[in-house]
C-alpha cells in the first residue's frame, strides 16, 4: 500500500525536526503596518545607536516582498539553545566573565544557515521550478515579528521571542518560498500582567513594555559600542563581559525548557566561568585562537579587552589591580582608559 502524500507544510516541517530544528512555523511573506511603525518610532528616537544598519535598510526589514519581491511564504525555523544551569548564577563570582549563553561556543550564524541550507536544498529537490532564499540575522528580516505570526512564539515585554515550549531560548531562521504554503495559526501575547525581564535589567534599558533603548542594554554596550563605554553604566555591568542574559533568564516561560541538544550550541567549558586574569592578557594572536569559530570573534581583541577590565574594575579584587595596570599603556586608546578606571575602582576597593 502507498503511503499518503503529506501536505507540502507537513513534509517541511518533518524534514526540519529531522534536520534539528526544534520549532517549524509558516506565515505569508507580508506584515503589517505596525512592524513599519514601531521600527519607525525606535529609529526616530536614536535608540538604535551605532547600528546604523537598522535604518539603512529599514524599508527592506518591515517588508518581506521588499527585500525579496518573488516571496509568497515564509518559513520561520527555531533551533534551542537553551542553557544547562542558570546563566545568571556566574554573576556572584567577580573574578570570573560572565560570557551570554548564546556565545559561549559556536557561532550560530553558522551553525543554523547550514540547517536552512540542507533544509532548502531538499525543498528544491522535492519541489522543482520553486525558489528560495535562506536568512539568519545577519539580513534585513524582521524574524521575531515572522515568528510569532508563524507560530513560533511571541515577542515578550524584553522585545525578545518567547516559546511556550522553549522560554526565551531560540535562535531564528527563516527561508522566503515562492511556494503557497499553508499558514501556521498565529502566536498570541502570554505575558499577562508579569514584568520580571523588565525589573531584571540591570541598566533600565527598558523604557516600557516592548520598548528597548539599545543605547542603555549591556548586550549592546559589549559589542556593538565601539568607544569607551560611558561611565553610567559601568558599575551595573558586573562582570558581564559579552552580551547580557538577565531579562531572558528570569522569564517564567523559560520553565518549560530544556537544555540544548546539538553539540555546537552547548556551553564550552573553558567558557563557562573564564578567569578575568586570564581573559584580560589575551593579545590579539591569542584572542583570535580562543574565540575561533565563535561570535565573539567579530568584536576584536580591544573591544573584548576594554569589556574584560570594567569587570575587573567592579570586581573589588585587589589582586587584579596589576592586570588592569598591565594595560595603561595599551597601543588602544580606549582599552588604556578602561584599564586606568580599571585601577581606580580596584585602588577604592579596600576602603570599601
Amino acid at each position: 500500500m502507498e503511503k499518503p502524500v503529506l501536505p507540502a507544510t507537513d513534509a517541511i516541517r518533518n524534514e526540519a525536526l529531522r534536520l534539528g530544528f526544534d520549532a517549524v512555523g509558516f506565515a505569508p511573506a507580508h506584515l503589517g503596518p505596525e512592524v513599519r511603525a514601531r521600527l519607525d518610532a525606535f529609529l526616530a528616537a536614536g535608540m538604535q545607536g551605532e547600528m546604523g544598519w537598522l535604518a539603512d535598510r529599514a524599508e527592506k526589514r518591515a517588508h518581506p516582498q521588499a527585500l525579496w519581491p518573488e516571496a509568497i511564504s515564509v518559513i520561520a525555523l527555531g533551533m534551542n539553545y537553551g542553557p544547562e544551569e542558570d546563566p545568571l548564577s556566574i554573576l556572584g563570582h567577580r573574578d570570573r566573565a560572565a560570557i551570554s549563553v548564546y556565545a559561549r561556543n559556536k557561532d550560530y550564524h553558522d551553525i543554523v544557515k547550514k540547517r536552512l541550507k540542507a533544509l532548502a536544498r531538499w525543498m528544491v529537490d522535492r519541489w522543482k521550478g520553486s525558489e528560495l532564499k535562506v536568512f539568519v540575522d545577519t539580513a534585513p528580516v524582521a524574524e521575531k515579528p515572522l515568528a510569532q505570526q508563524a507560530g513560533l512564539g511571541w515577542q515578550g515585554k524584553h522585545s525578545n521571542l518567547v516559546s511556550r515550549a522553549h522560554g526565551s531560548w531560540l535562535f531564528l531562521g527563516e527561508i522566503y518560498t515562492t511556494l503557497d504554503l499553508t499558514p501556521s495559526a498565529p502566536e498570541v501575547d502570554h505575558c499577562g500582567r508579569c514584568t520580571r525581564c523588565l525589573a531584571a535589567c540591570p541598566t533600565n534599558a527598558f523604557i516600557g513594555p516592548y520598548r528597548l533603548d539599545a543605547r542603555r542594554c549591556i548586550s549592546y554596550l559589549t559589542i556593538e559600542h565601539k568607544g569607551s563605554i560611558p561611565e553610567e553604566f559601568r558599575a551595573a555591568m558586573g562582570n558581564r563581559i559579552y552580551g547580557c542574559d538577565d531579562c531572558l533568564a528570569v522569564c517564567p516561560w523559560n520553565k518549560f525548557a530544556s537544555p540544548a541538544q546539538e553539540p555546537g550550541l552547548i556551553a564550552r567549558e573553558d567558557l563557562s566561568a573564564p578567569r578575568l586574569a586570564e581573559l584580560v592578557s589575551l593579545d590579539d594572536a591569542r584572542f583570535r585562537a580562543l574565540f575561533s569559530g565563535s561570535p565573539i570573534k567579530r568584536i576584536g581583541r580591544d573591544r573584548f579587552v576594554r569589556n574584560v577590565l570594567i569587570a575587573i574594575g567592579n570586581s573589588g579584587e585587589p589582586l587584579l589591580r596589576m592586570a588592569a595596570e598591565g594595560l595603561l599603556s595599551d597601543p588602544n586608546p580606549v582599552v588604556a582608559e578602561a584599564a586606568a578606571w580599571a585601577t581606580r575602582k580596584l585602588a577604592e576597593a579596600p576602603a570599601l
